[in-house]
């Protein structure tokens, strides 16, 4: 059983769309489906007003069409599967703390802003603030999982507390800045003043990066946990090179204008 909504009408301006949410469609009937409401603009206007609707709420929800101008898709979820067939907007998944969202396409700024839990899966490319914290709070992601298979923006990862950010691409620059605690590991090339105020945490790079000269050199060694991190996200359906596998890592320190508790670990290939 799932719930199937395909695009007819692209909107001339952004859609907020909380609504979007397996959960929050949870029970309707399709006819409550096509009024439930969401704001094109400053207007409040039915769903049906962009979408066709399909199928039975209850189970996975599936998205269709050119959904770049839909923003807030599986905001809040805590449940449920959130499939999107194309691109999506900004703020997919924002706040979520529990269930599944899928991409089959690329995703727009403020992937999974401040969540707590649940996963979300990016076949594609993300925007800036990829798992950040809103402008004015003081954490950014506090749980669950973000896998992006191509590129992610600027300040991925900002002031993140706890979770795994992973990006199969590039990554842009002030990548894990302000960054609290938990992992993020970038394939490609990580750009300028990566892991900048940096507290607590973990920053793996594959490829070689400016190291900001508040970081200081530890030592070359093989860390057994990113070995089994490394399988778990192979697992997960993102390409992973056999030597990161058990490859060795030269450690840095820092930031020490933070009293070097945090780590940057690049891959010696």
């Amino acid at each position: 059983m799932s719930l199937e909504l395909s695009l007819h009408t692209p909107p001339e301006v952004p859609v907020e769309a909380e609504a979007l949410s397996p959960q929050r469609l949870s029970g309707l009937s399709r006819a409550a489906v096509e009024k439930t409401p969401v704001f094109h603009g400053n207007r409040s206007v039915p769903l049906a007003e962009f979408f066709h609707v399909d199928g039975e709420a209850g189970g996975d929800l599936h998205l269709y069409g050119d959904l770049g101008r839909i923003k807030h898709a599986g905001a809040g979820m805590s449940e449920g599967r959130l499939f999107v067939h194309g691109d999506i907007g900004a703020h997919l998944g924002a706040g979520m703390s529990g269930g599944e969202i899928r991409v089959e396409g690329s995703a727009g700024d403020w992937v999974g802003p401040e969540m707590s839990g649940g996963r979300i899966f990016i076949d594609g490319n993300a925007g800036h603030m990829v798992g950040a914290a809103y402008r004015g709070s003081a954490m950014g992601m506090l749980g669950g999982e973000i896998i992006i298979t191509g590129n992610a923006g600027n300040e991925t990862g900002h002031a993140m507390r706890r979770g795994l950010i992973a990006v199969g691409g590039d990554a842009g620059d002030f990548t894990g800045v302000n960054m609290l605690a938990g992992t993020i590991m970038v394939c490609g090339q990580a750009g300028l003043r990566t892991a900048a105020g940096m507290k607590r945490g973990t920053i793996v790079l594959f490829r070689d990066a400016e190291i900001l000269p508040t970081f200081s050199y530890d030592c070359c060694y093989q860390p057994t946990c990113l070995r089994l991190c490394l399988l778990h996200l192979a697992g997960r359906g993102l390409s992973i090179d056999d030597g990161f596998i058990g490859g060795l890592y030269n450690r840095w320190s820092g930031d020490s204008i933070e009293l070097n508790r945090g780590e940057i670990l690049i891959y010696q290939s």
